[in-house]
């Protein structure tokens, strides 16, 4: 299985949003932090607007924020939010996938392989992977880290 340069900044930078709840970050503050190249991130970033995982606001006090509370994101959010289908096989999708005998059953372990990693990928949240003093694990919680309302 592969894991994108997508998905891994994309998770990256949630995990940047959600240690800071209550201001927007720039992606240039997420890009420098995760040491992760720029224009790449923006980019990514986009997609997750589009997903509805984060949400944006232009000029002087704008930014990024979590488009919905970290225990709420999964990382099979995230990872089709970037790269569309979770496993292909040569680009295509499982679900039509079709062998003759002897190797009838080879597409089946494809996409048991696939539902096994998304409910991993699905069982995990951003806010799962956090460490333990960012208030953003808890999901009442809306203070940054500095305190912060």
């Amino acid at each position: 299985m592969h894991i994108s340069a997508k998905a891994d900044y994309a998770t990256r930078a949630l995990l940047e949003l959600a240690c800071e709840p209550a201001r927007p970050l720039t992606c240039e503050a997420i890009a420098s932090s995760q040491q992760i190249p720029f224009r790449f991130l923006k980019s990514v970033v986009g997609e997750l607007r589009r997903a509805g995982l984060v949400r944006s606001q232009r000029g002087c006090e704008g930014g990024y924020w979590l488009g919905r509370p970290a225990d709420e994101i999964t990382l099979l959010d995230v990872s089709r939010a970037v790269d569309g289908e979770l496993i292909t096989l040569r680009g295509e999708p499982l679900a039509g996938l079709d062998y003759p005998e002897p190797a009838s059953g080879l597409p089946g372990m494809w996409r048991r392989i696939e539902a096994e990693a998304a409910a991993v990928l699905g069982g995990t949240t951003i806010a799962t992977l956090l460490p333990a003093t960012t208030d953003a694990r808890a999901p009442s919680k809306q203070l940054s880290r500095r305190g912060a309302a």
